[in-house]
């Protein structure tokens, strides 16, 4: 096969690894709010949601390890425990929130049911496929994403060009932070972690069998599924700051999302394009069970008893969380993002960069330091935040849930002092 021809079908594939369907619902309303600072918001959006991500995939390709490999120069222990966690985050916040969305925008709009229902047999069905490990998903999968992406375009196009409503002013505070916690909630850097070892595995039983071959593929690829990542993304944030005044306060996200393409396409384009969602919605949920499950197995030196029962268990933490709003559920993230997302963050630039700036000390140093200093924006999100008013007027960028970035910077700029005097010697 054509070199170019299969780094363009590597970046299609890892976009659609990283393509969510729940992540929709965040950039139009995060353009709603952001108005005449739509820019801004993008620019911290994209940080989070895309540059990150992205940033996890190129050290995948230095790496060329699993998703332990990230944290095994802090200690075996530390990696083993990051591992566990971000598997547990994944099935009890993103895989739920896919059948609430699926509720919201294809169920609700013509049935008279309960949340509760639609998370039952949505689960029962995601077990189903999981236990099975049928073709089915990944052949839905490889056509779904395509046909989402060309009607949001579409989508996208209409609102850009023929909408000439005016800019709403921003509710916005701190614009570029709001952007940067709000793509947090994409879970992008957690699934770059986890889909990028994936790549790996497949790229192993390819004709990329050497080292730098798979490197060069990755990064390339990787670069493409950025490019389309941010056209996405800030496409819809656009869309949704230029439509703005035409949404009541207080719309939740599946709701603006909906009445976009309901504006831009009609109603029965939107009926479509919740039909689509959803299946894509069900095809991530499968993808994150059976990823845990995986990994359960594996460790339990691959019983497929612990399979099955982690699968199960992933299945019925999905039935009682998903039969909550959207809303909800995004709030309910948020204190274990501002816990996980930091430390995510510093091992994806910590192993991206040379090995000379990257020791096992700084690794340990700055992981410690990131972690201690995003436990007051982690209480903030759980006690009253009175309590924490002195220390976070203390902390640099604390105020912004953002305390850990310069202890961090400093840490790892102190334990390179000896590297950064050598070259400069040299």
């Amino acid at each position: 096969m054509n070199k170019t021809k299969e780094i363009w079908i590597a970046g299609f594939a890892l976009f659609s690894l990283f393509f969510g369907a729940g992540n929709l619902i965040l950039p139009p309303t995060l353009g709603l709010k952001s108005g005449v600072d739509w820019w801004i918001v993008v620019s911290g959006f994209v940080l989070t949601a895309v540059t990150i991500p992205i940033l996890a995939i190129f050290a995948h390709a230095k790496l060329q390890g699993t998703l332990y490999d990230f944290g095994k120069k802090v200690s075996p222990r530390f990696s083993s425990v990051y591992c566990f966690l971000i598997y547990i985050i994944a099935v009890a916040i993103p895989s739920p929130r896919t059948a609430a969305v699926t509720h919201e925008m294809t169920v609700q709009p013509f049935f008279d049911t309960a949340p509760i229902y639609t998370s039952i047999v949505y689960f029962v069905l995601v077990f189903i496929f999981a236990v099975n490990r049928t073709r089915v998903i990944g052949l839905i999968g490889k056509f779904l994403t395509p046909i989402i992406v060309f009607i949001l375009l579409i989508i996208i196009g209409i609102a850009v060009f023929t909408t000439s409503g005016t800019l709403q002013a921003s509710t916005f505070a701190t614009p570029f932070v709001d952007g940067i916690i709000e793509g947090y909630q994409t879970f992008d850097a957690i699934g770059g972690v986890v889909v990028g070892a994936v790549i790996i595995i497949s790229l192993n039983y390819s004709s990329h069998t050497t080292f730098d071959a798979k490197r060069n593929l990755l990064r390339k690829a990787g670069f493409i599924a950025g490019i389309g990542l941010l056209l996405i993304y800030g496409g819809l944030i656009l869309s949704g700051a230029l439509l703005g005044p035409t949404f009541a306060e207080g719309t939740t996200r599946t709701a603006v999302l909906s009445g976009l393409s309901t504006q831009t396409l009609g109603n029965f384009g939107t009926q479509f394009l919740s039909v689509l969602v959803a299946l894509a919605c069900f095809t991530t949920a499968v993808g994150i069970v059976t990823g845990t499950a995986d990994y359960i197995s594996g460790i339990c030196k691959n019983s497929k008893k612990a399979y099955f029962i982690t699968a199960a268990i992933a299945a019925a933490i999905g039935v009682l969380v998903g039969s909550y709003q959207v809303g909800f559920i995004i709030t309910l993230a948020v204190p274990a993002l501002m816990f996980l997302y930091p430390i995510t963050i510093v091992l994806i630039v910590l192993n991206v960069l040379p090995d000379k700036l990257a020791s096992k000390k700084v690794f340990r140093g700055v992981v410690l330091i990131t972690f201690l200093f995003s436990i007051p924006d982690f209480l903030g999100f759980v006690i009253p935040r009175a309590y924490l008013v002195g220390l976070k007027n203390f902390i640099p960028l604390a105020n912004v849930s953002l305390g850990w970035v310069l202890p961090a910077f400093l840490v790892f700029v102190g334990l390179n002092v000896p590297v950064f005097k050598t070259k400069a010697s040299n």
